[in-house]
């Protein structure tokens, strides 16, 4: 039939196809009504697109505010550093055509040695890549971090096709200093549409993360009209909101005596090898932190030894303190007037509520007086001084003393402690520092009150804030939070303090210091087991620990320093801890009466960029030691870094350029060795205890050599 109608079967496509169009032009009217109504395509905005095309916005970074020592000097603030590389690709060219690859390599890979610790071929090798398609490429860990100034040399050399990325980055000058005290700033991880500008450091330890949101400040902006070159349209003006900088902030440590603790805590764990090492040294008037240090530790300015260890533990971790814990105990029996100083007792052992309770001397010293008790740290002793308070009068003193409570001393991640006082085991235990969990700073909060004729104050690290937007100041004024014993109670207790030194039966004789009076009290405290099932065993399993007060009749210093089980005990645990206590105490009284010290410090002066003849001049007449790694003329990296702490003597390694060589490390301590390992990013290994004596890899021998290089210590004989 259809055959038979050709007139209708055209009529009928026709308005079919009629039919087609009017929905495809009124599918298009509703489109275009639709994007004309909303302003959207696919939910992108099209004045936001257009408007992009002819406007330019620029993020102005925000300066992180600087955390300064009690002087004034900086000990982290802002920075800036460059990663290098370099585009290959042929076909990167300007709109003028200008050439904006490499265009002469061995030109490149000759400039570019002088200022990176890579050999020329090494340089031309990675410009020579196997792809030829390859569009650009870096140069590792040797093309980042780079300072301001070797990216100005190399820009001077106008080489083609060589780019940097800025990247904001925290300058610690002074390496390990207070390290988890002072913090942490990094960039954290932002999603793709952050642009690079627009980042920001972000505290993620230690002061840096608690005052974070007072430090980072707040970023401005710079918005321009253009034209399709990028140029600002005549006749526009720019809109522009002005960056507001952080706040600085001023802490109460003193980088004198703070540098010094980090050079004996490293001694002392070169040596020792303890798990952990915790110094705190404190003006008890103002309860100010002077110097605080702890290891393991790590350096904020190379990020070594960040991965092993992140707690504060002068804050994070609680413990038993052991017999420093008898100062409290001594101050609450004479504060509530219970204390018979000559009664007498029998010592070596007592039986409390089914437990034998044993002095660290288990035969004891037969029957003496209490008045002794306290320099011989006779534990039976003081179970009898806390018989005689009573639990109620004694776990009193322990809530006076603010044990159990968070000193809020500004450090974050700050654990309460606990105790145990359920029976009358668990009480009698606690007077000598067992069956209490304490941290660091709460001890030194409760010695405060001790030094300071009762009166406790609080732990204080941050001394004041400044807004450099405003110049308005923020002081943190020191703050006492109570005052648990009389002044007579106190100078009662460093009286017998000054026993634990000056007695013949003193348990701490080794802690005196010729022209000081001090008061002392040591402790050693069992470790429990990690599945609390009793103590661990061993002449090393211990925590041992000493706090000292000078002078002792009004004390300027608090120093407590513990150390958790050394690993090379080499000797008894007093003088280890002496290594640190009287040197340190020494200076710290020195210092207060103005007199020179034995040992002088500079400000490490600043090499890299110079010939290494210069800087060899520059370093001898400071007198440092500097150590050459590389073939090179010019020095392109230093450690220390520039302006960190400096003693008399010791050793400076100068990284070159050219191709890096192993130095001879005999008579180096394990410290030097890492550090050698940290600027080369080298695997640098040792085996033993002591001193380097021996090296796999030989003096002078091209460190790329060798996968990993081991150093043998031997302790001198």
């Amino acid at each position: 039939m259809n055959q038979k109608n050709p007139r209708r079967n055209r009529q009928t496509f026709g308005g079919f196809f009629l039919l087609i169009l009017v929905g495809v032009f009124l599918l298009f009217v509703f489109r275009f009504s639709y994007i004309v109504i909303s302003g959207q395509v696919n939910n992108e905005n099209l004045s936001q697109k257009a408007s992009a095309l002819y406007q330019n916005s620029t993020v102005l970074r925000a300066k992180r505010g600087t955390i300064y020592d009690a002087s004034g000097t900086a000990i982290a603030e802002d920075s800036t550093t460059y990663s290098l590389y370099a585009i290959l690709d042929k076909n990167h060219v300007g709109t003028n055509g200008k050439k904006l690859y490499v265009t002469d390599k061995a030109k490149t890979a000759r400039v570019l040695s002088h200022y990176l610790p890579l050999s020329r071929q090494n340089i031309l090798k990675r410009l020579n890549p196997k792809n030829p398609n390859t569009f650009q490429v870096e140069f590792g860990a040797a093309g980042k971090g780079l300072s301001l100034s070797i990216k100005q040399a190399i820009d001077k050399a106008n080489l083609k096709g060589i780019y940097f990325n800025e990247t904001p980055a925290r300058l610690y000058p002074n390496g390990i200093f207070a390290s988890h005290q002072v913090g942490l700033a990094q960039l954290q991880n932002h999603d793709e549409k952050t642009s690079a500008e627009a980042q920001n450091l972000t505290g993620i330890m230690g002061l840096e993360k608690t005052f974070n949101s007072s430090l980072r400040g707040v970023n401005g902006s710079k918005k321009i009209k253009k034209d399709s070159y990028g140029y600002q349209l005549p006749n526009t003006k720019a809109k522009e909101k002005a960056a507001k900088n952080g706040n600085n902030l001023y802490l109460t440590l003193d980088t004198r005596l703070q540098t010094y603790l980090e050079t004996l805590m490293s001694n002392a764990q070169t040596k020792y090898q303890p798990k952990q090492l915790n110094a705190v040294l404190m003006n008890p008037k103002t309860g100010q932190i002077l110097a605080a240090s702890q290891r393991p530790t790590f350096n904020p300015q190379t990020g070594s030894g960040l991965g092993n260890f992140w707690r504060d533990t002068l804050v994070a971790d609680a413990y038993e303190p052991g017999s420093v814990m008898k100062v409290f105990t001594l101050a609450a029996a004479i504060d509530a007037g219970k204390y018979q100083p000559n009664t007498t007792y029998a010592s070596g052992q007592i039986r409390v509520g089914g437990t034998t309770i044993h002095d660290w001397n288990k035969t004891g010293w037969g029957t003496i007086p209490f008045s002794e008790a306290f320099a011989r740290s006779s534990n039976v002793g003081f179970v009898h001084i806390q018989q005689l308070m009573g639990q109620a009068k004694w776990l009193h003193y322990i809530k006076k003393f603010k044990f159990m409570q968070k000193t809020n001393s500004m450090l974050p991640g700050e654990v309460s402690g606990s105790l145990q006082y359920q029976h009358a085991s668990d009480q009698a235990i606690t007077a000598f520092g067992q069956g209490i969990n304490v941290n660091t700073m709460q001890m030194m909060q409760g010695f405060s009150a001790i030094a300071n004729n009762g009166k406790e104050m609080k732990p204080q690290i941050v001394a004041k804030m400044t807004d450099p937007n405003t110049g308005k100041t923020t002081n943190y004024q020191p703050r006492s939070v109570g005052k648990p014993i009389s002044q007579d109670t106190a100078e009662q207790v460093r009286q017998a303090m000054e026993d634990v030194v000056y007695k013949k039966y003193g348990t701490g004789r080794v802690y005196a210091i010729p022209g000081y009076k001090i008061a002392a009290k040591t402790g050693t405290a069992e470790i429990s087991h990690a599945n609390g099932g009793g103590y661990l065993a061993g002449r090393n399993n211990y925590i041992f620990s000493v706090v000292g007060m000078a002078p002792a009749d009004d004390p300027k210093y608090v120093l407590y320093i513990t150390m958790k089980q050394p690993q090379n005990m080499t000797k008894e645990a007093s003088v280890i801890l002496s290594e640190i206590f009287n040197p340190l105490m020494k200076r710290a009284l020195d210092y207060e009466q103005s007199n020179a010290t034995t040992t002088t410090q500079a400000q490490m002066p600043n090499v890299t960029g110079k010939t290494v003849s210069d800087a060899t001049a520059a370093l001898k007449q400071k007198q440092l030691t500097p150590i050459q790694i590389g073939t090179g003329n010019t020095v392109v990296q230093q450690m220390p870094v520039k302006n960190e702490v400096v003693l008399d003597h010791q050793r400076v390694l100068l990284l070159t350029n050219g191709g890096m060589t192993m130095p001879d490390v005999t008579g180096w301590s394990k410290s030097d060795i890492l550090k050698l390992a940290e600027l080369t990013g080298k695997n640098i290994t040792t085996k033993g205890t002591g001193y380097a004596t021996k090296q796999s890899l030989p003096a002078k021998s091209l460190l790329n050599s060798a996968k990993s290089i081991t150093v043998t210590l031997s302790k001198p004989k």
